[in-house]
């Protein structure tokens, strides 16, 4: 793919690209947000019990793991902004579809769609990311999964206000797609334009991501595993294990995903510092202890600076995954696609994981595995060193066309 570039100042063009494509993160993670807040509306609305309401949402990963091959190649056809501004919409527009769906098949055909816009949405949204990382040549990929978090929670909160009004979900949503489309679309009309090559083939339409990726994606996968499982079951271990009350529960979820939030957010002056590979060994180590102090918890405090220590230590890992996965080889959408595949099948796989051993032992076992799971990243953090020499070359290339800001 060639950059378009403004040649007056085509830093500038990189400062704004890397806000706009943050912006892209930011509504994005708001449509997921949104949707969140309202599945106990939407399991009302459409008549179905815990294990049918199960089955749907899997359609969600399902169908984004169909889809995300298809974004390079779409990418490749239109350029990267047209390709940003159509599937952002597509996402957006889609968070309307499951609230309209009167029962289980229809509600799982909505889930699909949803989830292969968001798929595709956020394959493109990554190369992007991934692009303009290289263009600056620092870490930016934790801040802008960090957005991403930090939308996803505005997006949950309004949805919570929409909820306790007692707003029914399809006016809700209409709202919020008619808003975060606008949004989308304008923040994705600012994006780095890149174009294929003339003599570049497209990428094919489904391909298996290759072997580097799926290292890559092991170590996403570790890092999912244990986000998924203290999302979903951090409330219920607090709850069944300690005897916590509902509203202490709840705020260990809640401090689980501003930890990760703020993580993020910051942890790209870590990564600059320290590089990707430390990083997540570091990372790895603290969740790990986190885990160990969450199985052997026997006070909710306890429990929660666990799960605390736990979402610190992953928080930045999936970023740099497909940081890494898009220096790995020739086709980043394809390798990204790879890892993003690996780690919505994570997040599908964790929580059901998590409840089936539950049953069979108890969540101290559960959470032992997720430990292990954790210590897996500071064993597996050295396959992130992928394309580190070749992106390094890349950066000193594109240096004499892009001036450095701070001169």
């Amino acid at each position: 793919m060639s950059d378009v570039f403004d040649e007056r100042d085509p830093q500038h063009d990189v400062r704004r690209a890397r806000y706009a494509v943050a912006a892209v993160f930011a509504v994005h993670g708001a449509v997921t947000g949104s949707f969140a807040t309202r599945v106990p509306w939407i399991q009302e609305h459409a008549g179905l019990g815990a294990g049918q309401l199960g089955i749907a949402l899997a359609f969600t990963a399902f169908g984004a793991s169909c889809s995300m091959p298809l974004a390079g190649r779409i990418s490749h056809r239109f350029g990267s902004r047209t390709a940003l501004r159509g599937l952002m919409a597509l996402w957006t527009l889609s968070l309307v579809l499951p609230s309209y769906a009167p029962n289980l098949y229809t509600l799982c055909l909505a889930m699909f769609t949803y989830g292969a816009s968001a798929g595709m949405a956020d394959v493109a949204m990554n190369a992007l990311g991934v692009e303009v990382e290289r263009l600056l040549g620092r870490s930016i990929m934790s801040g802008l999964h960090g957005m991403w978090s930090a939308g996803a929670l505005i997006g949950s909160a309004a949805g919570t206000l929409a909820a306790h009004l007692g707003s029914d979900a399809r006016l809700h949503f209409a709202l919020a797609a008619a808003v975060l489309t606008v949004l989308g679309v304008l923040a994705a009309g600012q994006v780095l334009d890149l174009q294929p090559a003339e003599d570049e083939e497209p990428p094919p339409r489904f391909a298996l991501p290759p072997r580097s990726a799926l290292l890559i994606g092991a170590v996403g996968f570790c890092a999912v595993f244990a986000e998924g499982a203290s999302l979903d079951w951090s409330a219920v271990f607090l709850r069944d294990r300690l005897d916590s009350s509902a509203g202490l529960a709840a705020a260990s979820t809640t401090g689980f995903m501003l930890t990760m939030a703020v993580a993020r957010i910051a942890g790209d002056a870590v990564v600059n510092r320290f590089g990707a590979v430390r990083t997540v060994r570091a990372g790895g180590v603290l969740s790990a202890f986190g885990g160990l102090l969450i199985v052997v918890a026997s006070h909710p405090a306890v429990a929660m600076t666990g799960f605390a220590l736990l979402g610190l230590g992953i928080a930045v890992v999936v970023p740099l995954c497909f940081a890494a996965a898009g220096r790995s080889g020739p086709n980043p959408s394809q390798a990204i696609a790879g890892v993003a595949t690996i780690t919505y099948t994570s997040g599908l796989v964790a929580p059901s994981l998590i409840g089936g051993v539950a049953q069979a032992t108890n969540l101290v076992v559960s959470f032992g595995l997720v430990t292990v799971l954790a210590f897996g990243l500071a064993v597996l953090a050295g396959v992130l060193r992928t394309g580190e020499a070749g992106d390094r070359r890349e950066v000193s290339r594109r240096a004499a066309a892009v001036p450095d800001p701070r001169r």
